[in-house]
C-alpha cells in the first residue's frame, strides 16, 4: 500500500497553514527565516528547482574543485529568496560502496561532481585539442595577428599591440616565421602560454627583437627550466611582468595591469598618473613581489580601498615600514594578506595599526578584535582528493566523498534513528564552498506532503544571509555555530590544510612535565588512577577517546560487561543464549567447522593439551572455541 493511501486524509498538506503546523519543529530547527516560510512551501509543493536560473557552477583550483557564483542579472538581497537543493545520493554508510558499484551511472556522476575523473576528462580534451591543432592552429594565429593589425591601423600606426597566442601548438620555427617584431614594432604584451617552444636560443632570438615588451607569458612551454629566464630578464629591458610575476622593473604599468586598467582590450605603453589616481581595487596576489614598486604609494593611488597582497614574500621591506606605508592609504577598507606574513603575526596588531580597515582576510575587523583572533586566514589551501590513474571510479568516490558528505538522523515521538543517513547535495549544492564570512546558509529539510514521516522527501534549503552582488561567489560556513570554544580551527582541517606557521605562532611547545601540558601523548592507558598519580585535570587532553580503557585493557573487560550498549541483544547468562553471537558479541570470523565446548569440557581438554597446566583464570563468560 502506498504512503498516500496509508495516511489519514486530514494529515495531507493542502494549505500553507497545514505546512507550518506539520513542519513547525523542522522550520525552527533549520533556522529558516519566517519571512521565507511561505515561499519555501510554494516551491516544495510545486517542486520548483529554480537555482539554475540564478546561480552558475564554475571550475576552480585547476579543475579539481568547483565554486558557485551568482549569475542573476540583479543582486540577491538578504533573506529575499529560498532555493531547493536536491540530494544526488542518499545512503547508509554500510551500503555506500555497494551502491557505487551496482547503481548505473552513480559512480560516474559522483566522480564528476567531486572532480575525481579529471584525468579521464583531460584525456578526451587533449584528443580533441590535438585534432584542432592539426586542422587550424596556424590559420587561427594568422587571424589573430590580422585582427590586431587592423585595430592598430584604426587607432594609429604606432599604437601599442597586445597579442594573445596561448595554446596554439606553436613551436620555435612557427614563432620565427610570424616575424612579430616587424609586424608589431610596439608590442607591449605577448601571451605564449601553453605552446611548444623548447629551444632557448631560437625562442630568445625572436623575443629579443621585441624590445618594448612589458609583459611576457611563457608558462607551460617546454623551454622553461632551460636557462631562458636569465636571458629574457637581461634581454628585455622594459619587461615588468614575466610568467605572471613582477620583475624588479615592475612599476606603474604592472600596477595598472593588476588593477585592470591595461589589458588586451586596452593595450598601452604607459600608465598616466591620472589613471593610477582612479584605482580603487588592485589584486597583487601571487606575483612573487619582493618589494613594492615605487608607484605603489598613497600619493599616487589615493583612492585605493581594496587590496590583496597574498602570496608575496615582500622580504625586502620590514613589517614596520610596510605597515607605515599601508597606514597612508586612508581609504583602504579591505585587505587580504598572509598572517603570519609580511605585516606581522597578529591580525589584531594589523587592525590596530590600520584602524580604517573594515575587513581583514574577509572577516569583519570588529569580530576579529572581539574574538581575540590573532591568526585569520580565509584563503586556506583546500584539501583536494587524490587518486591513482588505475583506481576505479567507485573507490575514488569513497576516498573523496568525506569532503562533500552531510548527514541527518530521523526521529519521531518515540525514538531517534541511531544509524544516520548520509547524503551528497546535487551539483549546485556541492559547489558551495566554505567561508568564515559566508553569504549563504543551508539546512537539511524533510518535506512531508502526506503529513507522515514515511512520506518524507529530503532536500537541502539554501538562502542568502546578506546582500550578494552579481558575479560574487556564494559561500556557506561549514561549521555554522561552532566557535573556537569547540575547536573550530582544528575542525576546519577536515577541509583545509592548516599552514605550518599557524602551529608555530600558536606555540605548541613540548614539555616533559604532564601537569604543564595541554595535550598528553602517551603509549599507556590513562584512567582515573593514572590521572591522580600524574596530577592531571579534566581540562587537559590525551591522545585517547573517553573510556577507551574499557576496550583496550583486559582488566576493564569484566567491569564493562557488568555496566553496559556490549552486544546487539540484551546480555544474559541464560544457557539458551550461549550460542547467540549478537548476545555475547564473540568473535565471528571463524574458518571451517566450529565446535562449541562448555566450560567444564574445555578445562579437561585444556589440561590434556597443556599437560596438566591448570593455572587458568576465566571470566564469567561463555566461550566459543574452534577446532580446525
Amino acid at each position: 500500500m502506498s504512503p498516500a493511501a496509508d495516511a489519514a486524509p486530514d494529515d495531507r498538506i493542502r494549505t500553507y497553514d497545514d505546512f507550518v503546523r506539520v513542519h513547525a519543529y523542522l522550520l525552527a530547527a533549520a533556522g529558516i527565516p519566517p519571512s521565507l516560510h511561505e515561499r519555501l512551501y510554494r516551491k516544495l509543493a510545486d517542486e520548483v528547482f529554480d537555482g539554475g536560473e540564478v546561480f552558475a557552477v564554475e571550475p576552480c583550483e585547476e579543475g579539481r574543485q568547483r565554486r558557485l557564483v551568482l549569475a542573476a542579472d540583479a543582486p540577491l538581497r538578504r533573506e529575499s529568496d529560498v532555493f531547493l537543493v536536491d540530494h544526488a545520493w542518499s545512503f547508509r554508510l554500510s551500503d555506500a560502496l555497494k551502491q557505487l558499484r551496482e547503481v548505473p551511472g552513480l559512480a560516474e556522476r559522483m566522480a564528476a561532481l567531486m572532480c575525481v575523473d579529471l584525468d579521464r576528462r583531460v584525456e578526451h580534451e587533449e584528443s580533441d585539442e590535438q585534432d584542432q591543432e592539426k586542422s587550424g592552429s596556424l590559420e587561427h594565429v594568422v587571424q589573430v595577428l590580422e585582427k590586431e593589425r587592423a585595430r592598430i591601423q584604426e587607432t594609429g600606426g604606432d599604437s601599442a599591440a597586445w597579442l594573445e597566442l596561448e595554446e596554439l601548438g606553436m613551436d620555435d620555427d612557427m614563432l620565427a616565421a610570424l616575424d612579430l617584431s616587424a609586424k608589431f614594432p610596439n608590442l607591449v604584451a605577448l601571451n605564449l602560454w601553453g605552446n611548444k617552444l623548447q629551444d632557448p636560443d631560437k625562442t630568445m632570438q625572436e623575443l629579443g627583437k621585441c624590445r618594448r615588451l612589458k609583459a611576457l607569458w611563457l608558462n607551460e612551454n617546454p623551454v622553461l627550466g632551460k636557462s631562458i629566464d636569465k636571458a629574457v630578464l637581461d634581454g628585455l629591458p622594459e619587461l615588468e611582468i614575466y610568467n605572471s610575476h613582477f620583475t624588479k622593473r615592475a612599476g606603474a604599468w604592472a600596477l595598472g595591469f593588476c588593477a585592470d586598467i591595461v589589458g588586451a582590450d586596452n593595450p598601452c605603453s604607459s600608465v598616466e598618473s591620472t589613471l593610477l589616481e582612479s584605482i580603487m581595487t588592485i589584486d597583487l596576489s601571487d606575483r612573487c613581489i619582493h618589494n613594492l614598486p615605487e608607484a605603489f604609494s598613497p600619493r599616487k593611488m589615493p583612492s585605493l580601498s581594496k587590496l590583496n597582497i597574498r602570496g608575496n614574500p615582500l622580504d625586502q621591506i620590514s613589517s614596520e615600514d610596510l605597515l607605515k606605508l599601508m597606514s597612508g592609504f586612508t581609504q583602504l577598507q579591505e585587505l587580504e594578506v598572509d598572517i603570519p606574513g609580511p605585516l606581522g603575526s597578529s591580525a589584531i596588531s594589523i587592525i590596530e595599526a590600520l584602524p580604517n580597515l573594515s575587513l581583514l582576510n574577509g572577516l569583519n575587523a570588529s569580530s576579529i578584535i572581539e574574538g581575540g583572533k590573532h591568526i585569520v586566514d580565509s584563503a586556506l589551501q583546500p584539501r583536494l582528493p587524490e587518486w591513482s590513474r588505475d583506481e576505479p571510479l567507485a573507490e575514488r568516490v569513497i576516498g573523496a566523498m568525506w569532503l562533500y558528505l552531510m548527514t541527518y538522523r530521523l526521529a519521531d515521538e518515540e525514538k531517534i534513528d541511531e544509524t544516520p543517513v548520509w547524503y551528497v547535495m546535487d551539483e549546485l549544492g556541492s559547489a558551495i564552498r566554505h567561508s568564515d564570512d559566508a553569504n549563504f546558509r543551508i539546512a537539511p529539510f524533510l518535506f512531508m506532503p502526506e503529513g507522515k514521516l514515511v512520506s518524507a522527501i529530503s532536500y537541502t534549503v539554501l538562502w542568502p544571509t546578506r546582500d550578494v552582488e552579481t558575479g560574487e561567489e556564494c559561500t556557506r560556513d561549514f561549521l555554522f555555530g561552532i566557535g573556537e570554544d569547540k575547536q573550530r580551527s582544528a575542525r576546519l582541517t577536515a577541509w583545509f590544510r592548516t599552514p605550518e606557521n599557524y602551529f608555530i605562532q600558536a606555540h605548541l611547545i613540548l614539555s616533559n612535565d604532564p601537569k604543564e601540558a595541554d595535550i598528553i601523548w602517551v603509549g599507556m592507558q590513562v584512567d582515573s588512577e593514572v590521572k591522580n598519580a600524574l596530577g592531571l585535570t579534566d581540562q587537559q587532553y590525551t591522545n585517547q577517546f573517553p573510556f577507551e580503557a574499557c576496550l583496550v585493557m583486559k582488566h576493564h573487560l569484566a567491569e564493562t560487561i557488568h555496566k553496559v550498549r556490549l552486544a546487539n541483544n540484551q546480555y544474559t547468562l541464560e544457557k539458551t543464549s550461549f550460542f547467540e553471537y549478537e548476545t555475547h558479541f564473540t568473535v565471528m570470523n571463524y574458518i571451517g567447522k566450529m565446535n562449541h565446548i562448555n566450560t567444564p569440557e574445555f578445562v579437561k581438554e585444556f589440561e590434556k593439551e597443556h599437560q596438566g597446566f591448570t593455572s587458568c583464570i576465566l571470566y564469567p563468560l561463555s566461550c566459543n572455541f574452534s577446532h580446525y
